[in-house]
Order: structure tokens, then sequence, then C-alpha cells
């Protein structure tokens, strides 16, 4: 089974700091929280990259959710979260044996960063794989999206 997921924030800002310093600081953007699957791959990276720019969850001048990340000049900023790959069927607490190593995550997670920074044509922000971060955002609207590369709803 292959499931990339994130959640998607439409934010007005957001930031992401580790021990004390602030690693990646957006304006109007979406701030994405990602995780990986063992199983995922390069066309994983490529469906789920291509679906995030091209989502129209920002108003046009009618107030109508119809422009995407690129149509608005909006960053982007990823967080690495493997605590999305929970599986919580048995019992109360989760099991992250989904969620991939570091050996596989980070080149998938380095290659979403990749593909969203060419589809935006500007620097995407990043977390710090695998360290212990504080991200703080205001969610605009508040639009708030799960996606994953299983059920491609």
């Amino acid at each position: 089974m292959r499931e990339m997921r994130t959640v998607i924030q439409r934010v007005q800002r957001a930031s992401v700091t580790v021990n004390g310093s602030t690693v990646s600081s957006i304006g109007q953007g979406l701030l994405l929280l990602l995780g990986v699957e063992a199983a995922d791959t390069e066309e994983d990276v490529q469906w789920l990259s291509r679906k995030v720019l091209c989502l129209r969850i920002f108003d046009d001048e009618e107030g109508v959710m119809n422009r995407n990340i690129t149509d608005v000049g909006g960053d982007i900023t990823v967080v690495s979260q493997f605590t999305l790959m929970a599986s919580y069927k048995k019992g109360n607490r989760p099991s992250w044996i989904r969620a991939a190593g570091h050996e596989h995550a980070v080149p998938i997670y380095e290659s979403f960063v990749a593909a969203l920074r060419e589809g935006l044509g500007k620097p995407v922000g990043t977390g710090i794989f695998g360290a212990e971060m504080q991200v703080e955002l205001v969610n605009d609207g508040p639009v708030t999206i799960c996606m994953d590369t299983k059920n491609k709803e």
C-alpha cells in the first residue's frame, strides 16, 4: 500500500522554529505537513506536488476560491511529520510502523520540496527533517485540506 499524506493549510503567515531559531518563515501561502510511507515513490511525489500547486483554494476578486498558489504569488513551507502515518486501529497508543525510515523518507521529502520549488518558481521553506520543531501559523479561513496519494479524492 502506498499513501503519501499531506495536511494543507492556507495561511496568512507561518514559521518553523528549531532550538529557538527560526528556520522558515512565510507570509500568505500554504503550510504543508508531509508524511511519507516506505512504499512511496517518485510517482507519488509528482502527483501530490502537482495537486498542491494547482489546488484552487485562494479567493478571486469575487470572493470565490478560484485561484491557486501561483496565481496569488504565495509561499509554501513543508514540514516533515511522520505522525501523519499513525495507525490507531488497536488500542490507544498510535503506531508509526507505516512511516518510512530516514533512508527512504528524506529523499522523498527532498524530492517533494524540489518539485514544489520548480512549480512555484521560487524557494520553498522547510523545517529540519527529524528535528523537534515548533510550528506557528495563522490559518486563513480556516482552510485545511487532507490529501493522500492512495485515495486521490
